[in-house]
């Protein structure tokens, strides 16, 4: 049950910083140049965020580019060398194991796309509205 209610909370700050430092170490080596793969050093790739598993062996590395078309490909050339990101962590991070690294599609734009979408629905904008109503005739 412990783990459960671990899982509820979210990451631990330990995590969330290892997070940080494996993104910087993936962040510096794609603007190192130091991957040679034509795909990758067409593409611009961004790693906006890194989450760790709760025994950090499992980096999830994700990416954001600027053309999203190439977003299979660069995905696809990513996952080829998981080993030699592993190595660029080992080197940087102090941890006791490397952490293995997969590499997934940043989708908060979309989903903060989706969500403000349904805020502007009329019918969320009238429930707003009748709320912001209620909430005066409250304070008089």
């Amino acid at each position: 049950m412990k783990s459960r209610q671990a899982a509820d909370r979210g990451p631990s700050q330990r995590q969330l910083r290892v997070g940080e430092l494996v993104r910087h170490a993936i962040a510096d080596l794609l603007r190192r140049g130091g991957i040679i793969d034509p795909v990758i050093e067409k593409a611009i790739i961004t790693v906006p965020e890194v989450r760790m598993s709760p025994d950090l062996k499992i980096a999830t590395a994700y990416i954001s580019l600027h053309d999203e078309s190439q977003e299979p490909a660069v995905l696809k050339a990513l996952g080829k060398y998981h080993g030699l990101f592993r190595t660029e962590i080992a080197h940087k991070v102090n941890l006791k194991y490397a952490p293995n690294v997969r590499f997934r599609p940043d989708e908060t734009l979309e989903v903060a796309a989706k969500i403000d979408a349904l805020l502007r629905r009329p019918e969320v904008q009238r429930d707003l509205a009748r709320s912001s109503d209620l909430d005066e005739t409250d304070e008089d």
